[in-house]
C-alpha cells in the first residue's frame, strides 16, 4: 500500500473509532435527569447562603443581586470583593448584600478560589449556593436546587443555565465551544457517574453543604487552578463525593461575554482545561474533536465529504437541536455554529499547547500542584 493510501486508511479508521466514542457519550443523553423548573420545586430543607466572588463586576453585579437580596428562600447574600478597582463593592452594598473585602491571593492561589475560600468562612447557612456575577437566578432556583440535591443524593450539585449571546457571531462561537464539551463529556444532567478524572461541573452555579466542604479543606484543592471548578469537583470525587449536574435553563440565565472576541479570548482560555488535564488525555480529546468536528466541516467546504463525514455532520446538526433551549434567543448563529468548529478546535489545541496563567489582570506562577494535575506539564503563556 502506498504511503498516501496508508495515511488515508489510518485516518479513516481513526475517525471511525473517534466517532464511536463520541456517539457512545452522546447516547448517555437518553438517561438525563429531569430539568429544574418551577413545577418540580419544593421548600428548602434548611436555609441557604448565596456566595458570589466578584472582581471588577460593577456593570453586572447589580442585576445579579437584584433577584437574590430579600428572597424568602435565601438567608443571606455574601459578595467577596476581590480587590476590584471599580465600584463593585459599593454597588453590592447598596443592593443589600454583605460585602467581604477580599485580601490578595497568597502564593499558590488563584483569585476566584481564594475569594470563595474567604467567603466560605463568612457565610452562616448550612447550604451554600455559589454564583458568578454574570448569572441571573430565577425566583425558584434555590428551592429547585436543594430539592434536586436531596433527591439525587448529590454532595456537590452544579447547574447549567441558559446563555445570552448578543450577536450571531458570538452565538456561533459559543455554540461551537459548548458542543466541544458535549463531545468530550456527554450531555449535562445524565445519571452517568464518570470516573473522577472525567468529572465535569459548571462553576457558575454550585450547591453544597458548608460543613462538608469545610471538612474537605474548603476551596484549597482548587487554589492553584484557573480551571478551579473542575479541579475542586475532581478532588472531591476522588474523596468519594457524589458530584452531579442538572439542566437549570428555565431558572438560571448567564450573560458570560460582551462580544465574540470575548468568547474567543476568555472561554477559549479555560475551555481546554489545560491545568487539570493530563497530556495524554488532552491529546486524545484534541484528536477526537479534530476528526469528528473539524475534519467533516473542512471536507464539506472542499467538496469531498466521506460517508462518515456525512454521518458526523448529521450528528452535529442534531446536537444543535439539543442545545437549542440552552440559549435565550437561539438563532442563525447557533444553526451555523458547526462552521466555526475547525476554528474552535484549533483554539482548544492552542490552549492546551500554550496554556495561559493570566486572568483578570493578574498573572499567576505555575505551581507544583498545577504541574502535578497535568502529569508534569505547566502553563507558561502570559497572554
Amino acid at each position: 500500500m502506498k504511503p498516501a493510501a496508508a495515511l488515508r486508511h489510518a485516518l479513516t479508521m481513526g475517525q471511525l473509532v473517534a466517532a464511536a466514542t463520541v456517539l457512545s457519550r452522546l447516547a448517555r443523553g437518553r438517561d438525563r435527569a429531569p430539568s429544574l423548573d418551577r413545577e418540580t420545586t419544593g421548600p428548602p430543607a434548611e436555609s441557604v447562603s448565596v456566595l458570589i466572588p466578584a472582581r471588577n463586576e460593577a456593570r453586572r453585579i447589580g442585576a445579579c443581586l437584584q433577584p437574590l437580596v430579600n428572597h424568602p428562600d435565601i438567608a443571606e447574600v455574601v459578595v467577596v470583593d476581590d480587590e476590584s478597582s471599580d465600584d463593585t463593592a459599593a454597588i453590592a452594598a447598596s443592593c443589600g448584600a454583605t460585602v467581604v473585602h477580599g485580601t490578595p491571593p497568597p502564593r499558590g492561589w488563584v483569585g476566584k478560589p481564594w475569594a470563595l475560600h474567604q467567603g466560605l468562612a463568612q457565610v452562616s447557612g448550612p447550604w451554600v449556593l455559589t454564583l458568578d456575577a454574570d448569572t441571573r437566578a430565577g425566583a425558584d432556583l434555590v428551592r429547585a436546587a436543594v430539592a434536586a440535591a436531596l433527591e439525587r443524593g448529590d454532595d456537590l450539585l452544579s447547574m447549567a443555565g441558559r446563555y445570552r449571546c448578543d450577536s450571531a457571531l458570538e452565538q456561533a462561537l459559543h455554540g461551537s465551544m459548548l458542543a466541544t464539551l458535549v463531545y468530550r463529556f456527554g450531555p449535562p444532567g445524565t445519571r452517568h457517574r464518570p470516573r473522577p478524572s472525567r468529572t465535569l461541573v459548571n462553576g457558575q452555579c454550585l450547591l453544597f453543604r458548608k460543613e462538608a466542604l469545610l471538612r474537605a479543606g474548603g476551596f484549597a484543592a482548587a487554589g492553584p487552578h484557573l480551571t478551579d471548578d473542575i479541579a475542586l469537583a475532581r478532588d472531591l470525587a476522588r474523596r468519594g463525593w457524589r458530584i452531579g449536574m442538572v439542566d437549570a435553563a428555565a431558572l438560571l440565565e448567564v450573560d458570560m461575554h460582551d462580544s465574540a472576541r470575548s468568547v474567543w479570548r476568555e472561554w477559549g482560555r479555560s475551555l481546554p482545561m489545560a491545568d487539570v488535564t493530563t497530556r495524554p488525555r488532552a491529546l486524545a480529546d484534541t484528536l477526537t474533536l479534530g476528526v469528528t468536528m473539524a475534519l467533516p466541516v473542512w471536507r464539506l467546504l472542499l467538496g469531498r465529504p466521506t460517508p462518515t463525514d456525512w454521518a458526523l455532520l448529521a450528528t452535529r446538526c442534531a446536537l444543535v437541536a439539543g442545545l437549542w433551549r440552552s440559549y435565550r434567543r437561539p438563532g442563525p448563529g447557533l444553526v451555523l455554529s458547526a462552521l466555526a468548529d475547525p476554528l474552535v478546535v484549533a483554539r482548544l489545541a492552542y490552549g492546551i499547547w500554550r496554556p495561559s496563567r493570566r486572568w483578570r489582570g493578574r498573572t499567576y506562577p505555575v505551581t507544583a500542584a498545577a504541574v502535578a494535575a497535568t502529569g508534569g506539564r505547566g502553563g507558561t503563556s502570559t497572554r
